[in-house]
């Protein structure tokens, strides 16, 4: 690897799944736990979650952001978590004068959806670490999410820690309940095929995702759990390596998979 890629702050895309791992001892809030302990201590985490879509593109410049519980039907411990970690409207400030080819904005209100907070309550439980979030952008194509995801580049290169969260298979309608662990064989060719792709980095294909065929068509039902993905394979150099964690289906039709970039 080259001094250049060394030098990079590491980015990941995380399969975050249910809420519930925000406050259950489990192999995938463990793993987040472990993998904050691999990774340079960022001086503030840019996150790009599925749970935040506008119509434009957003970055939170909030001080003091509030924990979003955006969910129902969870148990009242889960509601009473809080995450108070700060956010930075400076960050806020610089990423939108920075990319100079998209029209971001600043949103003075907006808080830590789960999709953010569930990951990082688990990777940085003191929560003394800046976070703000972007949101993304409902009537862009996936090309346009691509392209604006290297323009942050440079936060790479600032001890920033880039953090895409969705599910790389997420299909709410299919959830088998009576399948705890494991995927039905749709959605295990589906994660197997998008994993193919990610390795050779064909990035044009995964784009293209409509164009996969059936069962990325089921594992990608509607692009908002799938979109964090392409922020996060968009910042990947040429010599840099990939390494998956949390490689698991649940319920049937959601994958796990995570994988950190650098």
């Amino acid at each position: 690897m080259s001094d250049h890629s060394e030098k990079l702050m590491p980015v990941l895309f995380v399969g975050h799944g249910s809420p519930m791992n925000a406050i259950e001892k489990n192999e995938f809030s463990e793993s987040w736990a472990g993998m904050a302990q691999s990774l340079p201590k960022p001086d503030a985490v840019l996150c790009i979650s599925a749970h935040w879509e506008t119509s434009g593109t957003q970055v939170s410049a909030v001080a003091k952001p509030d924990t979003i519980h955006d969910f129902g039907g969870f148990p009242e411990e889960l509601f009473d978590v809080e995450y108070p970690a700060p956010g930075s409207p400076e960050l806020a400030k610089e990423i939108i004068r920075s990319v100079s080819k998209f029209n971001i904005t600043a949103d003075k209100n907006r808080g830590l959806d789960h999709g953010c907070w569930s990951v990082l309550r688990c990777m940085y439980p003191r929560a003394e670490i800046p976070v703000i979030q972007l949101s993304l952008n409902y009537a862009a194509e996936a090309a346009t999410h691509y392209k604006l995801a290297k323009e942050l580049f440079f936060l790479r290169q600032k001890r920033i820690l880039i953090i895409g969260s969705g599910n790389m298979v997420h299909n709410l309608r299919l959830i088998d309940w009576d399948m705890e662990g494991g995927g039905t064989e749709w959605a295990v060719s589906a994660n197997n095929l998008l994993k193919d792709l990610i390795n050779h980095d064909e990035h044009q294909k995964l784009i293209d995702y409509k164009s996969l065929g059936k069962e990325v068509q089921l594992a990608v039902p509607t692009p908002e759990h799938y979109l964090p993905l392409l922020y996060a394979i968009a910042l990947k150099q040429p010599d840099e390596t990939i390494t998956y964690f949390n490689e698991k289906m649940v319920l049937g039709s959601l994958s796990m998979t995570s994988l950190k970039i650098g």
